[in-house]
């Protein structure tokens, strides 16, 4: 039994590391964003396909708290600077 356990974890580990770089990170913003970024509804901005410069902004206004917000200013202070570059790369070469 455990050598199909350690077979099952070896491809989910490989297809985690078969996605875009920042995928697995970014899916952490699907439930309010969309899959990929795209936004489902209006109230929600969409995130795919936005400049990386604009995306880097938003976020470093959402941590530092320049930015008000309901619940991204919370969520950003857990990123690190080096993630919220990933995420930006990520979804500003996402299609809208």
């Amino acid at each position: 039994m455990r050598p199909l356990v350690v077979l099952l974890g070896a491809c989910v580990t490989l297809s985690v590391h078969a996605q875009e770089p920042g995928a697995a990170l970014a899916s952490t913003c699907a439930n309010c964003h969309g899959t990929s970024g795209r936004s489902a509804t209006q109230e929600v901005a969409p995130l795919a396909g936005r400049p990386k410069e604009f995306l880097l902004s938003q976020m470093k206004a959402f941590k530092d708290g320049s930015r008000p917000a309901t619940i991204m200013h919370q969520l950003a202070k857990g990123y690190t600077d080096a993630q919220i570059e990933t995420l930006a790369n990520y979804f500003a070469g996402q299609k809208p």
